[in-house]
């Protein structure tokens, strides 16, 4: 896909759908594009994940974008049933946005120092 401009390690994503599952119970966790455009624009996402399989690509290929002007770090995972699944829902999702981890900061933090940095 285009807009997947970010490679992270293969053994990173079970770690972010883990720190998913545990953030969406005791933290704060923003789901679908808009809601996560939202929260990188208003600056309370802390970290973002998109899907790698979203067609047509349109549908969030501005959110890397916001991303790296905001500072704000994101990762892929392959598919939006995975990201889905991780938040609890039934349904895929394209987006995701961690405004607060809660009982996953630690978890969260980990997995930040083993991502890139945006670049603007």
């Amino acid at each position: 896909m285009g807009y997947v401009d970010l490679q992270i390690p293969a053994e990173l994503v079970p770690q972010i759908i883990e720190m998913l599952s545990v953030a969406k119970d005791g933290g704060k966790v923003k789901k679908g594009v808009n809601e996560t455009t939202k929260s990188i624009e208003r600056k309370t996402a802390q970290f973002v994940i998109l899907a790698s399989d979203v067609t047509p690509e349109e549908v969030v290929i501005h959110i890397p974008m916001l991303c790296k002007e905001h500072n704000i770090p994101y990762a892929f995972v392959p598919t939006k049933k995975d990201l889905g699944l991780a938040i609890g829902i039934e349904v895929g999702t394209s987006a995701v946005a961690v405004e607060n981890a809660g009982g996953a900061t630690e978890k969260l933090q980990d997995i930040l120092k083993k991502i890139p940095k945006p670049q603007k």
